[in-house]
């Protein structure tokens, strides 16, 4: 029982940090992160450790698939050379600086060990950046840049870190002898997730109620990466890929009644699983500090700082030193495509490498025999408490100082889309005279003037009468709710009701308001 009152006394914490965080306009994660630190020293926290693999599996693939699902492939075709840039050559140079580093600092610690705690704070988690970045407005590559980066940094790390820490605990075993096996299984990956999500797919046209197609998406998400595992491909690469397949094979046959509620139940599950990998990693992190002397405790510290400052020095030189480099080559007619980002600009991606959840699930997915463990958990903890709070609190003032303009390409895109979405609902009620139908016309009629006025031809966010039929729905509610009050209906009815008008008022809000 005491770890479950821990567990409901932490959830609770991290809702009124997630208020806070909310009010600040500052980043969730990096409040967990001084939550985890106040964690360690508190007095009688149950030491809760995870099997490594059931640690990468619970905290990765969940946050994998739901990036993935959001992937715009089109976009981040059109930016594939500096996401490129970011997911092999910045994740592969913070991985080498990091393990020269501590190979420099501690001499003992076997060289695939260095690489792996390198691996490990290599990738940055943009959940915590895009926390702040949705405050502000900033030009859609920008973000296009480190949504992809998020999303297949993860995967390049964890290359590295599976290989960096099979020839770590292995004793002879050398990365020639695992490497060749291990390109086969990352080129397995590829094919696999694809063929699972049109599977997948075809299954989930059978299922038509919402409990059993969210406990679905579940069984198959831990299912595509228990398999992959236990086949020999990459549980990352496979989760990704599926989850990027897809989102384009369900787009069209999952009805509203199921995306709603799904959506919703996904947004708590990432939300919890950050709460649950830093309240463990909080956990371990006061044993280790325990059985430290104040000399080793000095010495851990200075290591972390000097891996921290590493990292942060290493992005920040990679991300300007490319930009520079592709300013050149643009001008010498080496390089197309889109201008590489602006000094100012390029900043901002720099700044934007907070560690996050994949940091701490890494540490907390080492083994028991990993030399250094404890060693390698401090320092991955410091690093993600570092950078989220120095970084993360940073950012929005680095922002506001710099006033880089959002373009709102993603605003323009979708005014067109929605002008061409009530044309086509307009002509699917072509020769329908019945006076329900001419209402329903006249609103989108109504919309579709406001987008031929419009320079761009966006249309409206909102259908005309929207708000009206919101401020019916409110009368609604009242009605019936009174109603319930005296007797005059019971619960049952009730419930039934105000369902109905939930409904109602999803289909009359627009995304912004709900």
């Amino acid at each position: 029982m005491l770890v479950f009152e821990w567990i409901v006394g932490v959830l609770m914490a991290a809702v009124l940090l997630a208020a806070l965080a909310r009010r600040l306009k500052a980043p969730f994660p990096a409040l967990l992160a001084l939550g985890g630190v106040g964690l360690a020293f508190v007095p009688g926290v149950p030491e809760l450790r995870l099997d490594p693999d059931l640690a990468l599996a619970l905290f990765l693939a969940p946050v994998l698939l739901d990036a993935g699902f959001d992937t715009s492939l089109r976009d981040m075709r059109a930016n594939w050379l500096p996401i490129a840039g970011l997911v092999i050559g910045a994740v592969g140079v913070t991985t080498a600086a990091v393990a020269l580093v501590l190979r420099w600092l501690l001499p003992d610690m076997p060289l695939a060990a260095c690489i792996a705690l390198g691996a490990i704070v290599a990738p940055p988690d943009a959940v915590a950046a895009l926390s702040v970045l949705r405050h502000v407005s900033l030009p859609h590559r920008l973000v296009t840049i480190l949504k992809g980066e998020s999303l297949f940094n993860d995967a390049s790390a964890f290359i590295i870190y599976r290989l960096a820490v099979a020839v770590a605990v292995s004793g002879g075993a050398s990365v020639g002898d695992l490497l060749p096996g291990f390109l086969i299984g990352v080129a397995g990956s590829l094919v696999a997730g694809p063929v699972l999500a049109w599977l997948y797919a075809r299954l989930l046209r059978r299922v038509a109620d919402a409990p059993s197609t969210i406990v679905l998406q579940f069984v198959s998400t831990f299912g595509v990466w228990l398999l992959a595992e236990r086949v020999g491909l990459s549980g990352v690469l496979t989760v990704v890929t599926f989850g990027i397949t897809l989102a384009r094979l369900s787009a069209t046959m999952t009805p509203a009644r199921l995306r709603v509620p799904s959506n919703a139940v996904w947004e708590t599950a990432v939300f919890v699983l950050n709460v649950l990998a830093f309240v463990l990693i909080g956990s371990q992190i006061g044993p280790i500090l325990d059985e430290l002397t104040a000399h080793e405790g000095e010495h851990a510290g200075f290591i972390a700082a000097l891996v921290v400052l590493t990292t942060v020095l290493v992005r920040l030189a990679w991300v300007m030193g490319a930009n520079g480099t592709a300013r050149v080559a643009r001008r010498l007619g080496l390089l197309r495509g889109p201008e590489p980002a602006s000094l100012l600009a390029g900043t901002v991606v720099a700044w934007c490498g907070m560690r996050g959840v994949v940091t701490v699930a890494l540490a907390l997915a080492l083994p028991r025999d990993f030399p250094h463990r404890d060693l390698a958990v401090l320092t991955a903890f410091c690093i993600v408490l570092g950078t989220l709070v120095v970084q993360g609190l940073t950012l929005r003032p680095l922002l506001t100082w710099f006033s880089l303009r959002g373009d709102d390409v993603v605003g323009r895109e979708a005014g067109l889309a929605r002008a061409a979405a009530y044309r086509a609902a307009l002509d699917s009620l072509a020769g329908d005279r019945s006076p329900h139908t001419a209402a329903l016309r006249e609103e989108f009629e109504a919309a579709l003037r406001e987008a031929d006025r419009d320079r761009e031809g966006r249309a409206p966010s909102a259908l005309p009468a929207d708000a009206p039929r919101r401020r019916a729905i409110r009368a609604a509610r009242e009605a019936i709710h009174g109603l319930r009050q005296r007797g005059a209906i019971g619960d049952d009815a009730y419930s039934h009701l105000e369902e109905e008008l939930d409904w109602a008022e999803l289909s009359a809000t627009p995304r912004d308001e709900i």
